[in-house]
């Protein structure tokens, strides 16, 4: 059998950063012969590494002898003295990205035991109830505390109000694959974290990427699309009155977020100059109450494409030049002033692409063609013609044209992530100028954000355990 191999040049890296030690030549992913569905099962296998059971245990690695609960979604399986060149451990369970996990999980078509029970899913929501307890039963944390051992300890960490309300989404996701016992727990969990948010949704709270305390797009988009979805939920969850002023607020502050050129990611924080454009708001598409179609949405999509891929860019990443000679990407950061590559003591301006950031914008692309399909019609105007001009499209472009181009558009991308891989397993982030993977190795969430996109590319994203909703994006 022959193989073909790719000689990878790591000029210009920093050898202290992973990547730059790995082999020079090794088996090239065949980026335009794989099949992204059947990738994307694999892709399931590598995610599921990262969740324990009873059967599959694991050690903290900075607390030798402490071993982990079932159910424990671990944000990544390194932690500096593993990974070269990061400082940064993410053997912790993140909120978020547990929740964001369990969805992929749900709807990943796994064959459940007897009963329609799916085993990972009750550990999930047994290990995501031993935290919220354990946060209630503390003094500094609130039901927001985003961060937590392997055990379901409170971890010293941050706020983040977006977590609650993206957990009780999955759980509405989840729901019907759990045995009546953890049914029971699962309710109790969205409840509690009902009562919290309808107390808390209209103030601060730590953004998507744990840097500041402001208003954050993000957070306000994941809990408008929780209160939407439990306001119509079908598992016996009480909707209290305020439920529905929650989500009429939540939609008009949104609108607040425009800034007359792109949505502003947070708002009120003392940020640092270039947070915007930044992914975050594509993100509110993938997790969030936030409809592909907005065209205010569109044209902070088009600035985030030029921000990487425009070589006339101050915030270009090279490697998206060598990658579209190839008919490949672009891959896409956090935001143009990042400096975070998984060691915070040696910051690098400008930062790098990240593969979930690059997965999400896929996916939104994808429901935008989805829903193109679905209504008729392209959502052309002042606002969004840049964003379709950069396809190709325009006002005399048909339905078919721009879905197809959206559809060609998002495979490309998802395909430069499979390219700079290694060897199909994925890190947080890609080299910006060389491509080699870099910070923390088989991130989570870069799995769960690849299996989402690729749903969404197939059509066939199941919807949460509700009734039919039209839902808006904010009111202008």
């Amino acid at each position: 059998m022959t193989v073909a191999l790719w000689s990878q040049s790591i000029t210009g890296a920093n050898p202290a950063h992973i990547g730059a030690n790995t082999p020079a030549v090794k088996p090239r992913p065949a980026f335009a012969q794989t099949d992204l569905v059947a990738l994307s099962r694999y892709f399931s296998l590598l995610m599921m590494r990262n969740i324990t059971s009873d059967g599959y245990v694991i050690e903290d690695p900075a607390s030798p002898g402490v071993f982990s609960a079932p159910g424990c979604v671990i944000a990544a399986p390194s932690y500096p003295a593993n990974t070269p060149g990061v400082d940064q451990d993410y053997v912790f369970n993140w909120v978020r990205d547990g929740a964001i996990t369990a969805i992929e999980i749900a709807l990943a078509g796994l064959l459940p035991v007897p009963g329609g029970v799916l085993p990972s899913l009750v550990d999930y929501v047994n290990f995501a109830a031993l935290c919220q307890g354990n946060a209630k039963n503390s003094a500094t944390v609130t039901l927001g505390h985003a961060c937590f051992t392997i055990t379901g300890e409170v971890r010293p960490w941050s706020e983040q109000n977006d977590g609650p309300a993206i957990q009780s989404i999955a759980i509405l996701t989840l729901f019907d694959q759990l045995d009546g016992a953890t049914q029971t727990i699962a309710k109790q969990l969205v409840e509690a974290n009902l009562s919290y948010l309808l107390e808390v949704y209209q103030n601060k709270t730590t953004n998507l990427w744990e840097e500041y305390e402001g208003y954050s797009f993000f957070a306000r988009a994941v809990q408008l699309r929780f209160f939407r979805e439990i306001s119509t939920n079908t598992i016996g969850i009480a909707v209290p009155a305020g439920v529905a002023d929650a989500i009429f607020w939540l939609e008009s502050q949104l609108a607040t977020h425009w800034n007359g050129q792109l949505y502003v990611s947070i708002l009120d924080a003392a940020e640092q100059a270039g947070y915007d454009a930044n992914i975050d708001i594509i993100s509110s598409v993938c997790y969030g109450g936030i409809e592909p179609t907005d065209t205010k949405l569109l044209a902070t999509a088009a600035i985030l494409r030029r921000q990487w891929a425009d070589p006339s860019s101050s915030n270009y990443y090279p490697i998206n030049g060598a990658d579209a000679a190839e008919g490949l990407g672009p891959l896409f950061g956090r935001y143009p002033g990042d400096h975070y590559d998984g060691d915070v003591a040696a910051p690098v301006v400008g930062g790098h692409p990240w593969a979930l950031c690059t997965a999400n914008f896929a996916e939104f692309q994808y429901r935008l063609a989805n829903a193109i399909e679905a209504n008729g019609a392209i959502p052309l105007d002042q606002f969004s013609e840049p964003f379709f001009a950069e396809l190709g499209l325009g006002a005399s472009s048909s339905t078919a044209d721009a879905s197809a181009a959206l559809r060609a558009s998002s495979d490309v991308m998802l395909r430069a992530i499979v390219y700079h891989s290694d060897h199909y397993e994925l890190s947080e982030q890609f080299d910006g100028t060389v491509g080699y993977e870099k910070s923390v190795r088989n991130l989570t969430w870069s799995y769960a954000s690849f299996l989402s996109a690729v749903r969404a590319r197939s059509a066939a994203a199941p919807a949460a355990k509700s009734k039919p909703r039209n839902s808006r994006g904010p009111k202008s």
